[in-house]
């Protein structure tokens, strides 16, 4: 019992430090590493299981396929004038 609850909460959010940190291990850890799933939680660390960056890899994939196929339109970026910060949004694959 104790287990599920933890699991539950290791795979609620991810920081943006565990979202660079995944990024990193899926170019270290490419297809072909044994045990790649393992590998990249132990890299991203906080409690994330095997299982948990799987499934957030997962997600990651459906939201290029529905970018690329049209179904999430692009950002409309402004041009910044007089060193103005772009607003950006980023996708939260959680």
């Amino acid at each position: 019992m104790a287990s599920s609850s933890s699991s539950r909460s290791s795979s609620s959010g991810w920081s943006k430090n565990q979202n660079k940190l995944f990024e990193r291990a899926l170019a270290v850890y490419d297809k072909e590493t044994p045990d790649r799933w393992h590998n990249v939680a132990r890299f991203v660390g906080g409690g994330k299981s095997a299982d948990d960056v799987k499934r957030h890899y997962d997600r990651l994939l459906e939201d290029v396929q529905r970018i690329e196929s049209g179904q999430i339109p692009f950002p409309n970026y402004s041009s910044s004038a007089g060193g103005e910060e772009k607003s950006y949004r980023y996708m939260n694959y959680n």
